[in-house]
């Protein structure tokens, strides 16, 4: 069980990073030729956005896949920066690509967002209450599955905040509720989860960052 790896893959990495409406936002370039953009929330040190976009193709650049975020939007790095319009879809403009694609306002949507103690997905739009759904921590899958009794929805969420601590998916930390159409399943986070968590806000403190020009003058107009 160890999280050595995933350090050595941020520390590899060519980083930018900025501050914009209490946001740090960072971007990877890897020597792989992936890449990663996160959104910290400046307050809690919390992640709230990760997007990975995979190496490039020889028709145009692929799409921002993602993998974390409460709502399914944009990054928008460079919209905080400068506005690029020249095309291209180049690394430093994450706002070349949409994020997610439209879906049915009734279809089942699956959106994930982190805490300082637990991992927590939601799925809008199922109707059906608690008892009527079976979620259990697959160790050979890596993965949570979820299904109803009624075969009406079948879900492989997989974790991979966990796969890069090394370690699988326990049946003792997942907790679930049912609200308003929408399935929460929680997941608490193990204490190797909380400590690379931890080693990565150290790696990222080195990292030098620029603030937004517009959030600077708001700061310096309000004194």
């Amino acid at each position: 069980m160890s999280y050595q790896h995933w350090l050595n893959y941020l520390q590899s990495a060519e980083k930018n990073s900025m501050i914009s409406n209490k946001l740090r936002k960072v971007l990877y370039k890897f020597p792989d030729g992936q890449q990663m953009a996160e959104e910290y929330n400046m307050d809690t040190g919390v992640v709230q956005r990760r997007a990975w976009r995979k190496c490039k193709q020889l028709m145009g650049e692929p799409e921002w896949e993602i993998e974390l975020g409460e709502e399914p939007r944009q990054l928008n790095w460079a919209a905080a920066n400068k506005q690029n319009t020249a095309g291209g879809g180049d690394a430093d403009n994450i706002s070349g690509g949409e994020f997610t694609v439209r879906e049915s306002n009734t279809a089942p949507l699956l959106t994930k967002r982190i805490t300082k103690k637990n991992i927590e997905w939601r799925i809008r739009n199922l109707p059906y209450p608690l008892n009527v759904y079976d979620i259990q921590a697959d160790a050979e899958q890596r993965a949570i599955i979820v299904r109803t009794n009624n075969k009406k929805y079948y879900k492989v969420i997989k974790v991979p905040e966990l796969d890069r601590c090394g370690v699988p998916p326990v049946q003792a930390n997942i907790s679930a509720h049912h609200q308003f159409n929408t399935l929460i399943i929680t997941y608490q986070k193990p204490p190797i989860l909380c400590e690379m968590e931890a080693q990565v806000l150290l790696l990222l403190k080195d990292v030098e960052t620029e603030t937004d020009v517009d959030d600077l003058l708001k700061g310096l107009l309000a004194k």
